[in-house]
């Protein structure tokens, strides 16, 4: 992997002694090109002259976090992901709870960006749970590191784009159409509970707002692939001491445990990322 540049490094470090978020593990080649977009559009000749813009204008720093951080996102994004949650895993968890009398049900969308993704799991179970005529007791919670894209989140307010994935059915069921835009329903919004987290973050090992860990499925799926080996790791173990016994991983195409981890858990499907936590494993309490 290249070396970081130093006057690209200044960057991140002002970063971190600002607003504290460590981009230090993001991958070098990403950072260039993400921070350049910046570089460009305030008409800087280089990283340094950058930072000087930077420490002279606190919403450039607000502009610098959202391009590094932005995670292009819609409404059941990866169809096939999505079939199988409604499918296969959902209804797997809750045949399980059922048979333990067990009616929470726990679920992490990490990188959550817009809200695109914990809005789709909340419509799966919605409609599961309308199918089966059936009750559970929902926590859906979801991250991110970006405070402007959660208030965005928390709005349910999204263009065109970001539904052109979800069935007309669904679509009208659930959301109300404003000029271009559609609004989610407050029933579907009530079931997800937003905060600001950052996955690198040494004190908390889960979302504050979740209180302790125990999910039955965690979604994290595109972000690894932004750092490096070192702080995979990190996240990973994270990650894994999050999920309850026998819980569902979801990573993306490009992503799969990290080479400490992946003795602890079983791919469930050889055609998609989703993988199941082998209990007893490393780390488990």
């Amino acid at each position: 992997m290249k070396e970081m540049n130093k006057d690209l490094k200044l960057i991140i470090d002002y970063l971190l002694e600002k607003r504290g978020f460590d981009f230090s593990g993001y991958r070098p080649d990403m950072l260039e090109r993400r921070i350049g977009q910046r570089l460009t559009a305030k008409t800087c000749n280089d990283f340094n002259e950058y930072l000087s813009c930077l420490q002279r204008d606190t919403d450039e720093m607000d502009e610098l976090i959202d391009v590094i951080t932005i995670n292009v996102s819609r409404f059941f994004r990866d169809t096939l992901i999505f079939e199988l949650i409604a499918d296969r895993i959902l209804p797997a968890i809750i045949r399980e709870k059922t048979g333990m009398q067990d009616n929470s049900l726990r679920i992490w969308s990490a990188g959550c960006a817009m809200g695109e993704e914990p809005y789709s799991l909340a419509i799966l179970l919605q409609e599961l749970l309308e199918k089966e005529r059936s009750s559970m007791n929902l926590h859906i919670f979801a991250t991110d590191i970006d405070d402007r894209v959660l208030k965005d989140a928390k709005k349910a307010v999204y263009p065109s784009s970001s539904v052109e994935n979800i069935k007309y059915r669904l679509l009208t069921k659930y959301f109300t159409q404003e000029g271009t835009s559609f609004r989610l329903i407050p029933e579907i919004k009530k079931l997800v509970t937003f905060s600001l987290y950052d996955m690198l973050d040494k004190k908390r090992g889960v979302p504050p707002e979740s209180v302790f860990g125990n999910f039955d499925l965690v979604l994290c799926r595109n972000l690894l692939i932004y750092f490096n080996i070192e702080y995979q790791e990190i996240i990973f173990a994270k990650l894994y001491r999050s999920l309850a016994k026998n819980g569902y991983l979801i990573l993306g195409e490009a992503e799969s445990p990290s080479m400490t981890y992946k003795r602890h858990f079983s791919r469930v499907f050889d055609f998609a990322p989703v993988y199941r936590k082998i209990s007893g494993g490393k780390g488990e309490k």
